[in-house]
């Protein structure tokens, strides 16, 4: 039996791809990996040693073209900026995946909804299995929440039906990909379909997250099988010169935006901040290239690390909001301070401040005050009672039961 693992996207699609397909493979399925080729993935990919697929482009490279381009289109025109850059993402990555998916019983696909889709049509033209994958409830058709609002489509304010609002998501995703999707299969000399977001999304779908932080409550709009994050076990060691850091004084606050390009006035915010309460601070340059405000030897910069080995030693773990970022500060049993920025990161601040294990931003753009008021929570002891509380609630088995799900799933097809 083999799978086939796509994603485009960041670290956090990546990562729990790997950990899945390390699990599949201890079930005797050969497992594979399709994600963008920078060089971090490719080594995570490597780690939990699951062959490697390229996608289409490196995510970094890639985004950084298109943060150039939509620069240059205007507000008015963002829609049709979603729509052209959907149909370069459905043409390309269905090339890239018709190559990984050779020999291949079943497709899953999780990351941006333009390579889903690319996914989705490779799986039908070979008439083998496909399934859609995410790692947050909110981005499933559900009456106990409202659908992300693109560009150019805003939802009602009038309406508060969620049921209605899901019904208009259907409309938005096809003004929006529609076109790229229908132009690549009348290109195949496949029919169009009426509903593209019915087509990628299937039925079911996989949800890989924690039920304790992210609980799916069931909908009669779409099945969803929640089986756990994936999680991949990270034995590395930390670096020679962080382990003197850590030994020389007492627990510092991390602070890491992981791909989240934030202005690096954030950086100066949040160190202030932390020393302002007499902290020390680990800062990860992450994608946004933060690093030390000064030369005082009170903050330490790192690059990519072992959050598994680091965070249960940090005082706070101040972070994005990020899915895998959060389950693993959770898992630590540390309180977080989450400034989101985009996409599912507001709801991972909300349930880290309805949980009492930290604090939520207010906002995407923070200062010293800001981080201040809620590294207050942050550090209040009645915190860390709960986030070492709710760590021992954190599963930590999500892959494995995902892998026994897929193949129980194709076996008895």
């Amino acid at each position: 039996m083999r799978i086939l693992l796509s994603t485009y996207g960041s670290r956090g699609d990546v990562e729990p791809l790997a950990a899945l397909g390390a699990a599949l493979r201890t079930l005797g399925v050969e497992a594979r990996v399709s994600a963008p080729g920078d060089q971090e993935f490719a080594a995570v990919v490597a780690r939990a040693g699951v062959p490697f697929a390229l996608a289409f482009a490196p995510v970094r490279e890639w985004v950084k073209e298109m943060m150039r381009r939509r620069a240059s289109a205007s507000p008015e025109s963002r829609a049709e900026f979603i729509s052209s850059q959907a149909a370069e993402i459905v043409a390309r990555q269905f090339d890239a995946l018709s190559a990984a998916a050779e020999g291949c019983d079943a497709v899953v696909a999780f990351g941006l909804f333009p390579s889903c889709a690319a996914a989705r049509l490779v799986a039908e033209l070979r008439g083998i299995r496909y399934m859609l994958g995410t790692f947050c409830p909110i981005w499933l058709p559900s009456a106990h929440n409202r659908p992300f609002e693109y560009p150019g489509h805003p939802l009602p304010p009038e309406v508060t039906d969620n049921r209605l609002l899901w019904q208009l998501d259907v409309q938005t995703k096809n003004a929006l990909f529609g076109k790229a999707i229908n132009g690549l299969r009348a290109s195949l000399g496949l029919p169009p379909s009426d509903n593209v977001r019915d087509y990628v999304f299937g039925d079911p779908v996989l949800l890989a997250c924690d039920p304790t932080l992210g609980p799916w409550l069931p909908s009669d709009l779409i099945d969803a099988v929640q089986t756990g994050a994936w999680i991949l076990p990270d034995e590395r060691p930390l670096p020679e010169g962080l382990e003197a850091f850590l030994e020389a004084g007492p627990a510092p606050v991390y602070v890491g935006f992981g791909s989240i390009a934030v202005d690096r006035e954030a950086a100066h915010a949040a160190i202030e901040a932390i020393r302002a309460k007499g902290l020390r601070t680990v800062i990860a340059s992450g994608w946004a290239e933060l690093s030390p405000i000064d030369d005082r030897d009170d903050c330490f910069a790192v690059a990519e690390v072992n959050q598994q080995a680091l965070f249960p030693r940090m005082a706070v773990v101040m972070h994005h909001g990020g899915a895998g970022t959060t389950v693993a500060a959770t898992r630590a049993g540390v309180p977080q301070v989450v400034v989101p920025q985009i996409g599912d990161q507001p709801y991972w601040a909300r349930r880290v401040a309805e949980l009492g294990i930290g604090a939520a931003h207010d906002g995407a753009v923070p200062t010293t005050g800001s981080l201040s008021a809620a590294l207050e929570t942050a550090l209040a002891p009645e915190t860390r009672i709960r986030a070492s509380a709710i760590a021992g609630k954190v599963l930590g088995d999500g892959a494995e039961v995902a892998a026994r799900l897929l193949v129980g799933q194709l076996s008895r097809r």
